[in-house]
């Protein structure tokens, strides 16, 4: 199924959220948690990752996690990714524990979508004496999630962004052996597969060409990741795209908060005494989450009752 199927077929079995005016969601992906080792694109940026989620959940923000959060693969066993990150890991369960995580999988993690996986890598936790302890038990990892505002009724759809990617999508489990038997190895030295998007131009300008498309039939925005790349509409196409959270030193991500959506960063920086600390900064916007509302979605792409 091409990328327009696909994305349809998200749309049309998303979890529901409702939100308002009120409402704080921040969106991350392509987190890419490793093992530690030294092809582990996530460790440079772990501190300022954990600096973030401090911030987010202070400031009363929803989680939502937009796929490839879990380097699954390059690692064939969770417990050494767990082991690797139990800093992230314990952030992530605030969220959790409040209510406040919603958590996509992508195709770097997309075996989640089995429900027994999911529950295996995530119901516990071993302790300090490698005892099982109750992690994130009932985490059920989705792949498509639709926010929805309480009063106009306006739609926003989110999704990682491999939907319809033969190579990330249909045919990953071949993809994913090259990975764990090759090309994990050639990201040691900064050299990344033909099949991602992330440096393959070609591939990625077809991947957002393909996003855009299936925005403008469907009348409605979507905010993803996959390329790493990220976006914020200049030309009026809601194309919302968070970048990623392995780019050297830094990470990007969208906020929504005040009914208004912006692009930030986040990077350590010294300050007038040389104390690093790490720091957030809007990049792009904020714009009123109104102005990308369309009425004019056909009825024919209206998914039916949701669950």
């Amino acid at each position: 199924m091409q990328t327009m199927g696909r994305l349809t077929e998200a749309y049309r079995t998303a979890q529901v959220q409702e939100f308002d005016d009120d409402s704080r969601f921040v969106f991350l992906s392509d987190v890419h948690r490793g093992d530690g080792s030294m092809a582990d694109e996530f460790g440079k940026n772990k501190n300022i990752y954990i600096g973030a989620l401090e911030w987010y959940h202070a400031e009363g923000y929803t989680y939502v996690e937009v796929g490839d959060g879990d380097e699954l693969w390059e690692n064939a066993d969770f417990k050494h990714i767990l082991w690797a990150n139990g800093s992230p890991y314990r952030r992530l369960k605030r969220f959790y524990d409040d209510d406040r995580l919603i958590y996509l999988y992508g195709n770097h993690n997309i075996q989640l979508k089995d429900p027994e996986y999911a529950h295996a890598c995530f119901a516990t936790i071993p302790d300090d004496l490698g005892r099982p302890t109750p992690f994130m038990p009932d985490l059920h990892p989705i792949e498509s999630l639709v926010l929805r505002h309480r009063e106009t009724g306006q739609e926003v759809l989110v999704v990682h962004g491999h939907q319809g990617d033969f190579s990330n999508d249909q045919n990953w489990r071949f993809t994913m052996w090259t990975f764990r038997l090759f090309w994990k190895y050639m990201h040691a030295f900064g050299i990344r597969s033909p099949s991602s998007p992330v440096r393959n131009m070609f591939k990625r300008h077809k991947v957002e060409r393909n996003y855009r498309r299936w925005i403008l039939q469907n009348q409605t925005a979507l905010i993803c990741g996959h390329t790493h790349r990220q976006k914020f509409p200049r030309d009026g196409v809601p194309y919302f795209n968070t970048g990623c959270c392995t780019f050297p030193s830094y990470i990007t991500g969208i906020e929504i908060v005040g009914g208004q959506i912006q692009m930030v960063g986040w990077r350590v920086e010294p300050d007038a005494e040389r104390y690093l600390h790490v720091k957030r900064r809007v990049l792009a916007g904020p714009e009123s989450i109104s102005e990308y509302a369309s009425h004019e979605v056909g009825e024919a792409y209206r998914p039916g009752p949701r669950w």
